[in-house]
């Protein structure tokens, strides 16, 4: 296991009131140490409009079946949460590092990081 592992869990509701068995991707470093990973949830229920921080992951895609998804799937990359690697009832796959790199765009546009990063650099501050 290690970030960029598509794995499946219990992904709770975002009131707490339940929770969902459903996959999810490992977007934080995974530590031997530390049992808890941070991950984003993963839905094949596909929008009719795409958020500026979903991924579309289309079954044509080249590595598809290494994913280990079964059907073309949203990553969404502002549904997000801290789990215990306990609760997770399995691995699917991994993802590829240029969809890591995707991945990673659509986080800092979710977590308004670009704009953090600018304003640093702005004010001289590193």
């Amino acid at each position: 296991m290690r970030r960029g592992t598509i794995i499946l869990t219990r992904f709770p509701f975002t009131d707490l009131s339940s929770s969902k068995r459903r996959p999810a991707v490992i977007i934080s470093n995974v530590s031997p140490t530390k049992p808890d990973v941070i991950v984003a949830f993963i839905s094949s229920v596909i929008p009719g409009k795409l958020s500026k921080t979903d991924y579309l992951l289309d079954v044509d895609h080249k590595k598809f079946l290494k994913i280990g998804l079964r059907k073309k799937s949203v990553f969404k990359m502002d549904k997000l949460a801290t789990l215990n690697k306990s609760i997770f009832s399995g691995e699917l796959g991994n993802l590829p590092t240029e969809i890591l790199w995707e991945l990673e765009k659509k986080l800092k546009i979710a977590l308004s990081l670009n704009r953090a990063e600018s304003e640093l650099e702005g004010k001289g501050t590193s």
